[in-house]
């Protein structure tokens, strides 16, 4: 068994080939004209000189962590020592995920409206393939990154128990979700902020007040608004699916080595799994990713079809890839396991359909949103409030539904208590499932972000209407594909933090092993630590709904995914203030921007926005790390349970509702705008902006941005166990 570890790297590199192969296609391709040039380089400037600022407060908040941690692990000695290397190493592979996918997103747009000039086909295949060069290098890097650490930790961990190496080794690594979960929170909220400051800006100023198109060159938020679509959407989006993909897998790592403990080939048959059906995934993404292709005058309907043969293709072979895997791995219960990664698999497609139906101005709930513009911008936002509350529902059902059954599938379809860490381990398995063809899912999310900039770019440098009506086609597209992927990651996320949440009880283990307790009374027998189950452990620290720790831990985790929000929401509309006085200001005092005599101050657009987002992404991201830690001070095991299962159940619900609801705004202005309803600059159209507007940070900053706090709580709580075991409560 030990050489299907091999597929893991061989996978990797496979996927950051691939990577390069189609980045390199892409350049090959012409930016067109020497005024999209010129536009296209303003973008790019913009997001690098937001990247290199981000990346100096981050730099700032890793070293001091670090240092934290090896305070912990070399003064204290309640952690293990790697955590301070595994923790840096996390946060500079998620960190690179995205400078890669935005790096090649800002190449890409304006690449892809020349593109467009030739055929819809062929803007549609660049654009894509750009976006699957951010989902292969998140695999890919992801997957190496796992494959590094699991060598050298082979290498230098050593125990007298085989079995406790393994547990050792698995919960380790685990750790390094910490530094990607980190970086993440920072590029979402960062980019969040930025995106949607520029964006409202540019929506309140330019098209209602100056009654002028969103891209128009003579708005001057216009550059920093496709600006922000890159640092937000693309580099926000690819560090947080890179810590739900890696937490994933290291979360059922670690739960099959604990599931499993005494018998070391079925501890590394556990080990083994995640990695290989992860791995087997990266090839049928690929294969996917070739079969995406369009007719020239095709329809949203048709477009929305193109993208779905590909990523079914990919789940469809997935589906039936695993179980040959788990049956070549020895496993007795083989093809329930592969039960319990479909499950996973569909209730993916399942969230993914859902919010299509909700968000995509093709069905009816979108679009009755849009005639609810008819009397006005209060009842678009009345309407967008109850369709994003009743839009939870299936979701919330699925993801039910996935747990219940891929739990079962694992155990035999038994509820028995002392079977509960092979059903755990079913559930983490599902996540696996639902990210394993991540790298043609991410292609679909990052390729939005690249076809609206391609539409920014064919409105700014004056192209054949015609040109722009094919990039409005795509645009619409990747409004509907952005909101599918931001449904199909906050799924992801709760399956992922479900199973961190049972992966947390393991690291409690190690905790108490580090602080010397190698037994425990449990109804009055001693019980070796090493050995002891979860239920044991569980009971041990009295988790029950009758514990007034975990009833206080269960609130504040419910009020954490609320205040996170608020602060998150009222970011953006201090950064949009700022920059709606800006864009007045720009009108008011440059005579010459409405005539186009003169070029806006982009440049000071930009800064505003990048300023904007530093300052304020600070608090909403150190209260995240610091909640989870005082919580385990202060309430100990118990409540940091109580922390997590709350801070899951709200905030799950609380992210669909967000970005489904500022997903329909979005796309029933898209609506008004195709000439439904009076169309542009009619009285429905400008009530339309206006939820769009308030939209814009639901689902782009605040609803985004809940997924990595969810798994970041669960993240800082397993890398705090040593300290919350210690003095905990």
């Amino acid at each position: 068994m030990d050489l299907l570890f091999y597929i893991v790297p061989a996978a990797s590199l496979v996927a950051l080939f691939f990577a390069w192969y189609f980045f390199r296609q892409m350049m090959k391709e012409s930016e067109g004209n020497v005024t999209m040039k010129e536009i296209a380089q303003y973008v790019r400037d913009g997001a690098m000189a937001y990247l290199r600022q981000q990346y100096k407060v981050v730099t700032i908040v890793f070293v001091v962590l670090a240092i934290f941690f090896a305070i912990l692990a070399y003064g204290f000695h309640i952690q293990n020592p790697w955590v301070p290397f595994a923790f840096l190493t996390g946060g500079f592979f998620s960190g690179l995920a995205g400078f890669v996918g935005m790096k090649t997103a800002t190449y890409a747009s304006a690449r892809t409206a020349n593109a467009v000039t030739r055929s819809l086909n062929s803007g549609l295949k660049l654009a894509f393939r750009s976006g699957a060069v951010m989902g292969l290098t998140v695999v890919g890097l992801g997957l190496l990154d796992i494959s590094i650490w699991y060598v050298v930790l082979k290498a230098f961990v050593s125990d007298p128990n085989p079995s406790q190496v393994l547990v050792t080794i698995t919960t380790t690594m685990l750790t390094f979700g910490m530094g990607a979960s980190t970086q993440a929170l920072f590029a979402r909220v960062g980019g969040g902020i930025y995106t949607k400051a520029a964006d409202v800006g540019a929506d309140i100023v330019g098209k209602v007040e100056a009654d002028i198109p969103e891209d128009d060159p003579r708005n001057p938020a216009t550059i920093a608004d496709n600006v922000g679509d890159n640092v937000g959407d693309v580099a926000g989006m690819g560090a947080d699916l890179y810590e739900s993909y890696c937490g994933s897998i290291l979360a059922t790592m670690a739960l099959g080595a604990s599931a499993f403990f005494g018998d070391t080939v079925a501890q590394t048959r556990a080990i083994l799994a995640p990695m290989c059906i992860a791995s087997i995934g990266v090839v049928l993404s690929i294969i996917g990713i070739y079969a995406v292709r369009t007719k020239e005058g095709a329809g949203l309907q048709e477009l929305l079809g193109s993208l779905s043969r590909g990523t079914n293709l990919s789940a469809g072979l997935i589906a039936i890839v695993v179980f040959p895997i788990f049956y070549l791995l020895g496993f007795q219960n083989w093809w329930q396991l592969s039960l319990s990664v479909i499950f996973g698999l569909l209730s993916g497609v399942v969230i993914g359909k859902a919010t299509e139906y909700y968000t995509s101005h093709s069905y009816k709930p979108t679009q009755k949103l849009a005639e609810s513009a008819k009397t006005g911008s209060a009842t678009v936002i009345i309407s967008g409030v109850g369709l994003g509350m009743i839009s939870t529902a299936i979701p919330v059902i699925t993801i039910a539904i996935a747990i219940l059954l891929s739990y079962l599938c694992a155990t035999g379809f038994s509820f028995d208590p002392a079977l509960i860490s092979n059903g755990l381990y079913g559930i983490s398995i599902a996540a696996v499932g639902m990210l394993s063809t991540l790298g043609i899912t991410l292609a679909t999310d990052a390729y939005g972000p690249i076809a609206d900039n391609a539409g920014g770019n064919a409105q700014m440098s004056g192209l054949d209407p015609e040109v722009r009506e094919k990039t409005d086609v795509l645009d619409a597209l990747g409004n509907t594909t952005a909101a599918t992927g931001k449904g199909f990651a906050i799924g992801s996320a709760a399956l992922t933090a479900l199973a961190l949440l049972a992966s947390y009880i393991e690291e409690i283990k190690i905790g108490l092993a580090h602080v010397g307790r190698t037994t425990i009374e449990i109804a009055g027998e001693a019980v070796d630590v090493a050995q002891a189950t979860i239920p044991q452990i569980v009971e041990y620290y009295q988790v029950n709904l009758m514990n007034p720790r975990v009833l206080v831990g269960v609130f504040i985790g419910a009020m954490m995914a609320f205040l996170f929000c608020g602060l998150t929401m009222n970011a953006v509309g201090r950064a949009a203030q700022k920059m709606v006085t800006e864009v007045r200001r720009q009108f008011r005092e440059i005579k010459g921007i409405l005539t186009g005599e003169q070029r806006p101050d982009y440049a000071r657009c930009v800064e505003i926005s990048t300023l904007g987002a530093q300052h304020e992404m600070i608090l909403p991201s150190v209260i995240a790390i610091v909640v989870p830690v005082l919580a385990g001070i202060c309430l100990g095991p118990a409540g940091v349970m109580g922390l997590l299962v709350g801070g899951l159940g709200a905030g799950f619900i609380l992210a669909i509702f967000l970005a489904n609801s500022g997903g329909a705004w979005d796309n029933a202005k898209k609506y008004v705008e195709e000439g439904h309803l009076g169309g542009k600059n009619s009285d429905c159209h400008k009530a339309t902006v206006v939820g769009d507007t308030v939209g814009d940070p639901f689902k782009d900053t605040s609803g985004p941005s809940l997924n990595i706090l969810i798994k970041l709580m669960s993240m800082v709580s397993i890398v705090m166990a040593g300290l919350t075991v210690m003095i905990g409560g």
